[in-house]
């Protein structure tokens, strides 16, 4: 913008255009027109006087044209030398700025910006040999400050940068804020100040604003609302209001009193020019309203001033802005009516447009006090608020990169080493549930917990000779539920099945009904009773009814019927009768008589088309092969169908009931240790009290020690002996010294001890009898400290049982600002590390992610998805729409809907994500408080399933030895999932689920079992008297 005087030139509006075949001048550089060749002279000898500014350089003494083609090589200058990644932050920054003077400003500014980084900033990374790289910033998060119980500051608040290093493509570097900075020679103070002044203009005002100009701002989409309180009829108003106020008090005050009375002030009447006579010939008329207004127009003291021209590159085609001089009443002097002053003429040459007739003004009162309302300053926001409506956070960060485990979500493939290969994203929810099922209900299914990764693994394990027990005990454990066994309730169905599907046999019985009917007959058409030739003639002609169509019958995708006969799956189920494919039967027949429900049709006809295909044969071996072969999609669709069963059994209600009592019993146990705590910190702070009454007086500082009294004295008392001689060569002179000095030392010292002595034997036997209360009151201090401590480590067991307890549902952590989920499964109703006497127990953890879950679709459309006005109101408001900024600030990992989940599993992304929280909205709040509490516990079994999932050395591996002749050997290195074992089902009834339960031994041996083995070779091996085999050393024996 050039200058002119230190203020922007003003250019003049468009002229009105009556003949459109007229000849016109154009100025191009200001976009100014004229119709008079001598205005358009007059403003070019103006614009090219050497009395313009360059506003971006500071040269002064240039023509217009010069100063306006330095502006624009200064603009592009600093438009290619600034960073682009620091435009918009410093813009946000300048803008509505109140600092009045650009130089402070600029210092301002570059304070905050010089150790602030953002994505897409090109800077030198400082590794840990003082070696430099380039980079470029691609990611960029805060990390907020913690802070302990006390409120002391546990750790600052600091930023990490993922910085992709220019001449290592395929390396990133993490950096803090200490490793990281920027070319001195682009980031300046010079070329801030030259961006700043480039970018903002500022009113003349006092007080008044930086503004980014309107086409930057447009670009940045920076709100150009300028807020009440910085406008400038508001600080008029407030000045006009304070002068007021501050009148008012001086009349209302004491002062006005004592005041002398004046006359009133005269002022002489102006002197009239020679030549010119302004004495009206009606000196003594009154005139109305209107020709007063066009008197005092003309005749003020001020000449009128044109208001100043916007841009001429804004200014619009029309002359609504202008406005023009007030109109002569009609009996207003004849002679004013051609007065028009020189100033109203325009500097192209031409006049106004025919100008419209005012309204005629209201009568004004003489004395009439004018009410200046101030408008109230906006209201201090109190938080927390709705998360959408804190103001975004414009600094280049965004929330940390989810991991996730399918590929579909992921936008690089080469990011997919977390993914589980062939799994479909619908289905993560499902085997987080399932997962979260078993691990709660464990008790009742007998199982030992397992982690979710050891769950994935057996879920997609595949094999025809090696079975996988967890996989294998899952499903029988669950089963096992379904259906009582034939010694309990005679076997009792604990879930509503539906009736099965009609059977083949049922449909030839109702076809062969069908035929054996005799044919009805074509009825012949009913004539009516009153018959008349056009009633006759309607019956004839009348259409046929149509015959009814007959519904095809659906053709079933399965064999799954045939796989029965009198030995159906509810009779296999009760006989726990689940090895060599049964239980595999079992989930055909099951899920073929669930098919009846019509929520599970579809789905029950899918998977039974892969268990019972129609080219396999119906057999018990086709269900265990293809049970084998199902993919991880089709197994958590079917392992969730029976859990779901699982949890409509009464087992699990009572289960629930017994839980609830329990925890009823855990609160009131909680009540009873706080009400202890309570009452030992009571006791203990009255002994406090009693503590300090009885401490006993502090010693007072000790005399000198008489060794060196001694020593002084003695010093002093040889004194006069020997004098010290003034050379070396001067011999010391003898004199007298006095008698008995050395005894009159000895006296003194021994008045001293034994004064001394008396005042300890004073003080000991004062103390003689409040020591024994002193002491006894330590005793029961320190009896009281144990009692609160032993209630505190009592509370926290109960929580942690209370928490385990609580079984009914699982507990979200909380959402975010974009109504995302956040779920750590280990927070209730399970121990955090899984069942401590599980196979798998060295594991230490039992899930060990955090899960991020999409929002639902009615938040989505309520929040995110609104409507056109909505979206225009937001819009406005922070030059976004929702969408467009959960986009923003969630980077390139965002969750669509409730079926997306997104993971993260590491201190560093929770740190990340805590920082990135906004504690200011009433979701995030609450989630940052919860993971602020949770963060060690999780972090803690983050950091053990990192090390559980590292590769075992062959150190590590424990030495086993297993026979391989009969059956394929799978290493568990491969397969972390046959490392588990169901020993808790061993313990509790001898026994693992998949096989049979033993019978009873005859009379006379009581609680001893059979358990019935089949024989897998030829030769049956000998065994002795116990039933054991026979070894060398039993041979010995055996006669």
């Amino acid at each position: 913008m050039v200058l002119f005087k230190r203020k922007p030139v003003r250019y003049l509006p468009h002229p009105y255009i009556d003949d459109q075949e007229c000849d016109v001048w154009v100025i191009s550089e200001s976009n100014e027109v004229f119709v008079s060749y001598d205005a358009y002279l007059e403003r070019m000898d103006f614009f090219k006087s050497k009395r313009f500014t360059c506003e971006v350089t500071g040269r002064s003494g240039l023509t217009y044209f010069d100063a306006l083609r330095s502006e624009l090589a200064g603009s592009k200058e600093i438009d290619e030398a600034f960073p682009q990644a620091l435009r918009e932050p410093v813009l946000r920054r300048v803008q509505f700025s109140t600092t009045s003077r650009i130089d402070n400003l600029v210092e301002e500014v570059f304070n905050e910006f010089k150790n602030d980084f953002y994505p897409g900033e090109l800077v030198t990374v400082i590794l840990d040999d003082s070696s430099r790289l380039n980079g470029r910033v691609r990611d960029k998060a805060k990390f907020a400050e913690i802070r302990g119980i006390d409120g002391g500051i546990l750790r600052n608040a600091f930023s990490r940068y993922f910085v992709r290093l220019i001449d290592r493509p395929d390396e990133e570097a993490l950096v803090d804020d200490q490793h990281i900075v920027r070319d001195r020679k682009i980031f300046t103070k010079q070329m801030l100040r030259s961006f700043i002044k480039n970018a903002v203009t500022r009113e003349g005002w006092i007080g008044a604003p930086w503004l980014v100009k309107p086409e930057i701002a447009e670009r940045f989409r920076i709100d150009t609302n300028v807020p009440p309180h910085l406008q400038h009829s508001t600080k008029v108003a407030a000045k006009k209001a304070e002068k007021r106020n501050s009148n008012v008090e001086q009349q209302d005050g004491m002062f006005g009193i004592w005041q002398p009375n004046k006359f009133p002030e005269l002022k002489p009447a102006p002197k009239a020019r020679k030549g010119h006579s302004h004495q009206h010939p009606h000196p003594e008329r009154t005139l109305d309203p209107a020709a007063q207004a066009y008197h005092n127009f003309y005749h003020q003291n001020t000449p009128y001033v044109p208001p100043p021209m916007p841009d001429p590159g804004l200014l619009p085609r029309s002359w609504g802005h202008m406005q023009p001089p007030p109109q002569p009443p009609s009996d207003y002097p004849p002679y004013y009516a051609n007065y028009l002053p020189p100033n109203q003429l325009a500097p192209n040459g031409h006049y106004y447009p025919p100008p419209v007739q005012p309204p005629a003004p209201q009568p004004v009162p003489l004395k009439q006090e004018v009410v200046v309302e101030i408008p109230p300053p906006p209201p201090s926001i109190k938080y927390p608020i709705e998360d959408l409506d804190v103001e975004p956070v414009r600094d280049g960060t965004h929330r940390p990169a989810l991991k996730f485990v399918t590929k579909e979500l992921y936008s690089d493939e080469t990011l997919t080493k977390d993914a589980i290969p062939g799994l479909k994203g619908e289905n993560i929810g499902l085997l987080l549930e399932t997962w979260n099922t078993l691990n709660v209900y464990c008790q009742v299914l007998k199982l030992d917990s397992f982690t979710f990764d050891d769950f994935v693994d057996a879920m997609q394990f595949s094999s025809m000779e090696v079975d996988c027990e967890l996989f294998v005990e899952v499903h029988c454990a669950i089963l096992k539920q379904l259906v009582n066994s034939e010694a309990d309730n005679e076997g009792a169905i604990q879930i509503s099945l539906p009736d099965l599907p009609d059977s083949d046999e049922e449909e030839e019985e109702e076809s062969e009904e069908e035929e054996s009917k005799a044919p009805t007959p074509t009825p012949e058409p009913e004539y009516p009773a009153k018959r008349t030739r056009s009633s006759l003639n309607k019956v004839k002609f009348a259409e046929p009814e149509p015959e009814p169509v007959e519904e095809e019958v659906e053709t079933v995708p399965h064999r799954a019927a045939e796989m029965f006969g009198e030995y159906d799956w509810i009779s296999r189920l009760r006989k726990r009768d689940f090895k060599n494919g049964g239980w595999e039967l079992v989930m055909v027949g099951l899920f073929h008589q669930l098919s009846g429900r019509p929520r599970l049709t579809d789905l029950c006809n899918k998977l039974l088309a892969h268990l019972a295909p129609l080219d396999a044969e119906p057999t018990i071996e086709t269900a265990r092969i293809q049970y084998s072969t199902m993919d991880i999609n089709l197994r958590a669709e079917a392992l969730q169908i029976i859990c779901q069963l699982f949890l409509e059994t009464k087992t699990v209600k009572d289960f629930l009931e017994d839980m609830s009592n329990t925890m009823t019993q855990y609160r009131k146990a909680k009540i009873e240790h706080q009400r202890a705590r309570k009452e030992a910190l009571a006791r203990l702070k009255e002994l406090q009290v009693e503590r300090k009454l009885l401490a006993p007086e502090p010693e007072k500082s000790p005399s000198p020690v008489p060794e060196l009294e001694e020593a002084m004295e003695v010093e002093h008392a040889g004194e006069g002996d020997v004098s010290i001689p003034d050379s070396e060569d001067e011999e010391p002179v003898v004199t007298r010294s006095l008698r008995r000095g050395t005894d009159r030392a000895a006296e003194r010292k021994r008045k001293r001890e034994e004064e001394q002595e008396r005042k300890e034997k004073a003080a000991e036997a004062k103390q003689t009898k409040g020591s024994k209360e002193y002491q006894k009151v330590l005793k029961q201090i320190e009896k009281e400290r144990e009692k609160v401590q032993a209630a505190e480590d009592a509370i926290i067991v109960v929580d942690s049982d209370l928490r385990e307890a609580d079984c009914p549902r699982t507990r979200v952590l909380g959402k975010d600002r974009f109504c995302n989920r956040y779920w750590w499964f280990e927070r209730n109703a399970m121990p955090y590390g899984g069942l401590p006497d599980s196979s798998t127990a060295d594991a230490g953890y039992a899930n060990g992610r955090l899960w991020v879950q999409g929002p639902d679709d009615m938040e989505r459309e309520g929040f995110i998805e609104i409507s056109k006005q909505e979206r225009d109101g937001y819009y406005r408001r922070f030059q976004m729409t929702p969408a467009e900024r959960k986009s923003l600030e969630e980077g390139p990992t965002s969750l669509v809907n409730a079926k997306q989940w997104g993971f993260y599993d590491t201190a560093e992304d929770l740190d990340m994500l805590i920082g990135w929280l906004e504690g200011r909205g009433v979701r995030e709040s609450k989630l940052q408080k919860e993971l602020a509490l949770q963060r060690d516990l999780i972090i803690k079994h983050m950091e053990k399933r990192a090390e559980y999932l590292l590769p075992r050395e062959k150190s590590e591996e424990p030495p086993a030895r297993m026979s391989t002749r009969t059956k394929t050997y799978v290493s568990d290195k491969s397969h972390r999932c046959l490392r588990w074992r169901n020993t808790t089902a061993v313990a509790e009834q001898g026994y693992r689920h998949v096989e049979p339960p033993p019978k009873p031994r005859p009379r006379g041996k009581k609680n001893q079992y059979v358990v019935e083995e089949k024989i897998t070779s030829s030769a049956q091996s000998v065994l002795n008297k116990q039933g054991k085999p026979v070894t060398r050393q039993g041979t010995r024996y055996n006669f």
